[in-house]
């Protein structure tokens, strides 16, 4: 089978394509089958480099981002007039590539890349399928859902928001999550991180702005750890440029209090432990995060980011709150706000378990494997027949 894959420039766009790649190469392995992928994106990019760390061919083309404005005259800003004028090259190099490489489907996981490679799916008459990942439509996958043979959304909300030509043919998958994300062990993130001072009769919080961390999030929280670690222990994901300054703020924290405080710039290969022993999660409300902590049943108080493109951050953590499954602070984060969120998750675990409940509700832990069943409905060979 000849699967090209296109969508990129942010993870919440690359790593639920590799995710669906590996589970649509270990399908196709059981029944003996062999998949041949092309990823084509942006050079110099993380999906280039994703891609290269799979063993994964990739191809490049030109792209054209469209920065939003809500003043219609800045639409037709220098920027976005240059960048428009790349859409019909890329157009023709993904259309060559297509071409070339006839693929039996084509699937694109959004980003200004997507555009041009759904195109020319489109133009050249390979199947496409389209997967969103957050709450609302992104411009990309918007663009692409009238010339789509299927669309893959992650929630039931997002449906209204299809064209009414997609919505017929529309499946809710969920948004592919790691499989190594659900197979944490709690114990095991106690030896990694080497946290034999943690009071386990306490609830643990781990706090995460992301890999390179927020400072939002980490002032915040750095404000309310006086407050906090009574209650709790806690591990503080901060990224590895804010560690120093966190270290000579936090310096002086109580002893007994310290030793239930980890604070580390990164988290690791050890970050399935690390979920697994949390109880609760404070942390920014991206799509493969919220996929994450839905999938596996977590209690959040979810702090979007403001500039996050269409305020896509903001919809995924209310639409959350609106299930009872995550408290989400939009808008100005102050310590007292934070913390009248967190204290009556903390002192009631009843109400902690129930808005893990209602997460894990609305969790698909099996995303993956519904994306896939997508991609081979419109494949037009049964895979799955004994080879001749």
């Amino acid at each position: 089978m000849r699967l090209i894959v296109t969508g990129g420039g942010t993870g919440g766009h690359t790593y639920p394509a590799l995710t669906a790649v590996r589970t649509l190469r270990a399908r196709l392995a059981g029944a003996g089958r062999a998949l041949e992928v092309l990823w084509v994106g942006t050079a110099d990019s993380l999906e280039s480099r994703v891609a290269a760390g799979e063993g994964i061919r990739f191809a490049s083309v030109a792209t054209g981002k469209i920065r939003r404005s809500a003043n219609p005259l800045k639409l037709v800003s220098p920027a976005n007039v240059r960048d428009m004028g790349r859409v019909p090259l890329g157009v023709a190099q993904a259309r060559r590539i297509v071409s070339g490489f006839q693929p039996d489907v084509v699937l694109a996981t959004g980003g200004y890349v997507a555009v041009p490679v759904g195109m020319a799916a489109k133009m050249c008459r390979r199947p496409l399928v389209v997967h969103e990942q957050t709450v609302r439509l992104g411009l990309a996958n918007r663009s692409l859902a009238r010339r789509a043979t299927r669309v893959a959304v992650s929630s039931p909300s997002t449906l209204p928001l299809l064209p009414e030509s997609a919505r017929a043919t529309a499946a809710v998958t969920g948004n592919p999550v790691r499989p190594e994300v659900l197979s944490g062990q709690p114990e095991k993130a106690l030896q990694a991180l080497n946290l034999q001072y943690f009071d386990r009769r306490l609830p643990t919080v781990y706090v995460t702005g992301g890999a390179q961390g927020s400072q939002q999030i980490n002032t915040v929280v750095r404000d309310v750890l006086p407050w906090l670690l009574p209650y709790a222990n806690v591990i503080h994901q901060c990224g590895p440029a804010n560690l120093a300054e966190l270290r000579r703020h936090t310096a002086s924290l109580p002893g007994e209090l310290a030793s239930r405080y980890l604070l580390t710039g990164y988290v690791g290969p050890e970050l399935p432990d690390v979920l697994a022993l949390a109880d609760l999660v404070i942390s920014r409300s991206g799509a493969g995060t919220i996929a994450e902590l839905t999938a596996l049943g977590k209690a959040a108080v979810l702090i979007p980011l403001a500039t996050a493109a269409g305020n896509e951050q903001a919809h995924n953590a209310r639409h959350l709150e609106e299930a009872g499954a995550a408290v989400a602070l939009v808008g100005e984060v102050t310590p007292d706000r934070l913390r009248d969120a967190v204290a009556p998750l903390l002192t009631d675990p009843s109400r902690r378990s129930a808005m893990a409940e209602r997460a894990r509700a609305q969790g698909r832990p099996d995303a993956a494997d519904r994306l896939v069943d997508v991609l081979l409905s419109v494949v037009p060979v049964n895979f799955y027949e004994p080879q001749r």
